[in-house]
């Protein structure tokens, strides 16, 4: 049986997208074959927000976090693993908004036959 790789992801660059309840998607402009579109972050929550991975250190997604959150308290930051495209904007997102940055800590070199996690 062969796999399909679904590639009709839009990643609205520039704006949120509400994925489920009180959950929605910011997609950092940065594609690669490791992105894909570009790095997901998330806004959960509905008066108070938790940031998930807060992507790279991209103005411009910085600028749409911030629109997102529209001023609304952000409790945490939640950053998954230390990838540059998922935790370097964190710092800045953490000056702007006084939340704490909770992380796994640094990512574990990849020995060959070894998947980082």
């Amino acid at each position: 049986m062969a796999l399909e790789f679904d590639t009709s992801f839009d990643p609205a660059y520039g704006r949120a997208v509400t994925v489920a309840p009180d959950v929605l998607r910011v997609t950092a402009k940065n594609p690669s074959p490791f992105t894909f579109h570009g790095t997901n972050s998330y806004l959960v929550g509905r008066d108070t927000l938790a940031v998930i991975d807060p992507g790279p250190e991209d103005d411009a997604h910085l600028e749409t976090l911030l629109t997102a959150i529209g001023g609304r308290p952000v409790s945490h930051i939640f950053v998954s693993h230390t990838h540059r495209d998922h935790s370097p904007l964190a710092a800045r997102l953490k000056e702007r908004t006084g939340a704490p940055t909770l992380a796994e800590g640094p990512a574990a070199p990849c020995s060959r036959g070894s998947v980082s996690r």
